[in-house]
């Protein structure tokens, strides 16, 4: 429990300094910067595409060296520098270099420090651990939020003032992670004989993934199925601000949605310890797909508030459980290589989402990604009921 407290107030840092940031990034990129939709599809895309390919890389080399520490330190401090650069922005091309570096920091470290969690907690209150874990940091994203809406009131619109003060954080949660203790070194087998760790070649992982357990082979599968219509968060906050809503409501609502967040997610994950994974993930994609299709016909007003509190529910539903599933279900010897394959095999599927999404509002107007994403949802939720 130790370490996934540590663990917890590292995440609960570093998301205090990304929240005061990301909400910002959509309209400060659209209406200060003059960049166009399509192009924060784009810078959305590769970013967060970048973080989900390298969380396999990253996986695969920490179970090769058996260490999970070295390369959450090392995730989290590419991140600050990432910060950094954002505060240093002056063009769309300097935001994109800030955002790939923050979140190939985030590659690097999340299948390590989810193993991490994974290797300290009893396998029956997993869920309970991962979901302690996401309520931790979604506690640091309503605390970044909150801060963001007091910095731009205090100075009055200033991102570049609110990009550095967001460093200080990010530095702590990395002061802080040096407390965290490796807990478990992987059994000793024979790379030739271990799933994910014969080789880094596409053939091997091809091979090696045919060879998976059935149950986790389907759920990797309508993962990447669900996340070809799951673009970033960015257009829901660019959502907001079409259907009407000022500076300051935009990051009021992120809030409001962070809050939900940070209260579903520790029950979502003791409920999963007792009703199983897969109750609670049909549940939460069915919110998505319907919250989605909310976007698509909201008139602005009372609804969209409602429509971010109920994307919350879909985040404590979904995030720490679908990890706490993965790392159950995966070999010991493999479990960082296949929390990140996960992350990878959404990845894959979020830049052609968001350049979708990104083209699709420009092309046809702004509800027509969330038609699409609705009905992606609501078909992942079938597909979980049916198949897995």
């Amino acid at each position: 429990m130790f370490n996934i407290i540590i663990l917890g107030i590292t995440s609960l840092l570093t998301d205090i300094s990304s929240e005061m940031v990301y909400p910002l990034l959509p309209i400060y990129l659209v209406n200060r910067l003059g960049a166009s939709a399509a192009i924060l599809g784009l810078i959305e895309g590769i970013a967060e595409s970048t973080a989900s390919l390298s969380k396999v890389c990253f996986g695969y080399f920490s179970d090769y060296v058996k260490k999970r520490k070295p390369f959450a330190i090392l995730g989290y401090g590419f991140s600050c520098l990432g910060k950094f650069f954002l505060y240093l922005s002056s063009g769309w091309g300097m935001v994109f270099f800030a955002r790939f570096i923050d979140r190939l920091g985030k590659g690097m470290r999340v299948a390590p420090r989810d193993t991490l969690i994974a290797e300290s907690s009893h396998l029956a209150r997993r869920g309970s651990s991962f979901g302690l874990h996401r309520a931790m940091d979604t506690l640091g994203a309503v605390l970044g939020v909150i801060l963001a809406i007091s910095f731009i009131k205090f100075y009055q619109g200033d991102y570049k003032k609110v990009f550095f003060i967001s460093l200080l954080p990010a530095i702590l949660g990395i002061i802080v992670l040096f407390w965290v203790k490796e807990k478990f070194t992987p059994p000793e087998i024979s790379p030739s004989d271990t799933p994910f760790l014969g080789g880094f070649s596409l053939r091997h992982l091809i091979k090696s993934f045919n060879n998976l357990d059935k149950r986790l082979k389907m759920f990797l599968i309508i993962s990447f199925i669900f996340s070809l219509g799951n673009s970033s968060n960015q257009f829901l906050l660019l959502r907001a601000r079409n259907l009407g809503f000022g500076l300051v409501s935009v990051i009021a609502l992120y809030l409001a949605y962070n809050i939900v967040y940070a209260l579903i997610a520790y029950p979502a994950g003791r409920i999963s310890d007792k009703i199983g994974r897969k109750k609670v993930l049909v549940l939460g994609y069915l919110f998505y797909g319907l919250v989605y299709l909310g976007f698509a016909v909201s008139a602005g007003g009372i609804s969209v508030w409602f429509l971010f509190c109920f994307y919350g529910f879909y985040m404590g539903f979904t995030e720490g459980i679908e990890k706490a599933l993965v790392s159950e279900i995966a070999p010991s010897h493999s479990r960082a290589t296949l929390l990140g394959l996960h992350a990878t095999l959404v990845g894959i599927a979020l830049l052609p989402a968001s350049l979708w999404a990104g083209i699709l509002w420009k092309t046809f107007g702004a509800s027509i990604p969330f038609w699409f994403g609705g009905v992606m949802g609501i078909l992942a939720s079938i597909g979980l009921a049916v198949f897995i």
